[in-house]
């Protein structure tokens, strides 16, 4: 598994990665493999508002459907269209395929660094 060190984590199994006050969202590798692949995203709308530990969205693989948790509290600034007609694109590059890009982020004080992402990964196997 593969566990980028510049990203924080939660443990429902998304990545985030502040860029300029703005947090970029996406599932971690540890998630897309438990998934199996993925054929449909559900995603929110821009200015949809996101809280911490709440359900933003779904995915779908063909093993099931999984609520996709959102690691922050804040307002969806951006929503990765490309994942609507290319939703594979979360197993073949999980930490280049963002899902949302949330922004007046708070909340973010169970991220995870990546040891202790690691750490918790291990138990869960």
């Amino acid at each position: 598994m593969n566990y980028p060190n510049d990203l924080l984590y939660s443990k429902s199994h998304e990545w985030v990665k502040e860029e300029n006050g703005v947090c970029v969202i996406g599932i971690s590798d540890f998630a897309q493999d438990a998934l199996g692949d993925v054929v449909f995203v559900n995603l929110p709308q821009e200015g949809d508002e996101v809280t911490a530990g709440e359900a933003f969205g779904d995915v779908e693989s063909v093993k099931a459907v999984s609520d996709l948790l959102s690691p922050v509290t804040g307002t969806v600034c951006a929503v990765n269209e490309e994942l609507m007609d290319s939703p594979e694109l979360l197993n073949s590059d999980c930490y280049g395929s963002w899902i949302i890009k949330v922004e007046n982020v708070t909340d973010k004080e169970e991220l995870l660094d990546a040891a202790a992402y690691e750490a918790h990964c291990a138990e869960e196997e």
